[in-house]
């Protein structure tokens, strides 16, 4: 129900009694009408173009001669069959204007990987985008586009100010079927579902599908709450559990990636976990609320600063109430700058001061990352465990080992199930924190398939892989 329903409910009983039923619903109905027609030109399609790669001839099963062949060469091969045919691939999305000279907002999966991104306006017409930089921590990019015009802007509202229960309604491109408007309420707010510490999302039943990535979540004031962002479907379809990335990160994120193409994060050292009940009560608490610090990493900036057993209940003057709030606060200060932290040590609240450290980047990353191989063959490649990979794989502080980047295909550890993102902890009795520790791990092993004890989406699995 929108806001100006609201209002009417709360009119007099004698007021209730002359409005009919019937009078309300379409009094609202004007009015969402009215704002989708003031906020839709404003949502641009976006199509993003990658040259594809042939399969090797290895991979490309060979159906001449057999019953399947005619029928491949009439309907074409199943979904997932490797194909040797080249030509560009396209994905599509949805984003939205946020300033009159052309800067536009969508998702980094939407973009990620192409090598031309093309932006259509509701009009019609369509311009190739630059794109002035992306954050896949976030999954938000920000793209640019020189329309000659100035081009309908939306307002980016509040999202700390929106309720669970809050009419709500979307703006996409879902299946590639433009301008096409969804409605529902905000189903919960501050939800963290693993795509990394630094998004938070709002939840919403407004049906989102494939095409809305990257398109606006408005309030029922006109103004962008979030961006559509994920949904959560056993089928592939709307279920009614989508997932919008909220207006005030984005703020932060734009305002950075405009700087320099770039999100310069905060970093603080150390391994948190959320105060429970029970924690709460051993440690004397009144309230189960903070993050509790686990682990403070050497040469850290909260090395010498915090300590083990430390509740850190503020940072910056902002409250920590669990621990998916402290990442986010950090994430958004400057490194170099000082941050007020407000800690409960022994008993007793106090105040300290930390320096915060640089985030490090993709590019350090990657200048790290090699490639295992040694006299036996696994087909993986690798990277240390840094602030960056920690987060896109999901793991704390305290875990050792090495993330997967990419896998050979047709290699042993592609056909033990091993994925990107996974983090190889152990091979065999071996601990592997390093690249050249899971060299000299492969290397000794003398089992095989030998075992390789992997960090996947919050759990500890083993993976049996052959070497030889």
């Amino acid at each position: 129900m929108s806001i100006q329903a609201k209002n009417w409910l709360g009119a007099s009983a004698l007021g209730a009694v002359l409005m009919s039923s019937t009078a309300l619903p379409a009094l609202a109905d004007e009015a969402l009408a009215d704002l989708v027609e003031e906020v839709a030109p404003s949502v641009v399609t976006i199509l993003a173009t990658q040259t594809a790669k042939a399969q090797p001839a290895s991979q490309i099963p060979d159906m001449d001669g057999t019953p399947f062949g005619e029928f491949f060469r009439q309907f074409g091969a199943p979904e997932g069959m490797p194909t040797p045919k080249q030509g560009p691939r396209q994905g599509l999305g949805s984003g939205f204007i946020i300033d009159a000279d052309g800067l536009i907002v969508t998702n980094n999966h939407v973009v990620d990987g192409a090598d031309k991104v093309t932006v259509k306006l509701s009009d019609d017409r369509s311009f190739e985008a630059v794109v002035v930089g992306t954050d896949p921590l976030t999954d938000l990019a920000l793209l640019r586009i020189e329309a000659g015009v100035d081009l309908p802007a939306l307002d980016m509202g509040d999202s700390d100010t929106i309720r669970v229960g809050e009419d709500v309604f979307a703006v996409g491109n879902p299946f590639g079927l433009n301008q096409t408007v969804t409605t529902g309420i905000v189903s919960a707010k501050g939800r963290n579902i693993s795509e990394g510490p630094y998004a938070e999302f709002i939840q919403t039943d407004a049906a989102i599908n494939k095409g809305n990535s990257g398109g606006p979540l408005f309030n029922m004031e006109g103004e962008v709450v979030g961006v559509n962002s994920a949904i959560y479907s056993p089928t592939g379809g709307s279920v009614g559990l989508g997932f919008a990335v909220t207006s005030n990160i984005v703020d932060v994120v734009v305002e950075d990636l405009l700087d320099d193409g770039k999100v310069d994060r905060g970093w603080l050292g150390v391994s948190i976990q959320t105060v429970s009940p029970d924690i709460a009560a051993a440690m004397g608490l009144d309230d189960a609320q903070g993050a509790l610090v686990s682990d403070v990493v050497e040469d850290s900036p909260a090395e010498g600063t915090l300590k083990t057993g430390d509740v850190i209940l503020s940072f910056g003057g902002k409250p920590v109430t669990s621990s998916t709030d402290l990442p986010r606060l950090v994430g958004a200060t400057k490194s170099g700058e000082r941050a007020q932290v407000g800690i409960l040590r022994d008993g007793e609240t106090q105040t300290v001061e930390v320096t915060v450290g640089a985030f490090q980047t993709t590019a350090q990353v990657e200048e790290a990352v090699e490639e295992v191989e040694s006299g036996k063959a696994l087909g993986v490649t690798v990277a240390p465990l840094t602030a960056e990979t920690r987060a896109k794989a999901g793991v704390d502080d305290g875990t050792e080992g090495v993330v997967v980047m990419s896998l050979k295909p047709g290699s042993p550890a592609e056909e033990a199930g091993l994925r990107p993102g996974d983090v190889i902890v152990k091979l065999g009795s071996q601990a592997t924190p390093s690249p050249q520790a899971l060299k000299d791990a492969l290397e000794s092993e003398k089992t095989d398939p030998a075992l390789l004890l992997v960090k996947r989406a919050g759990s500890q699995i083993f993976l049996p892989v052959k070497i030889a």
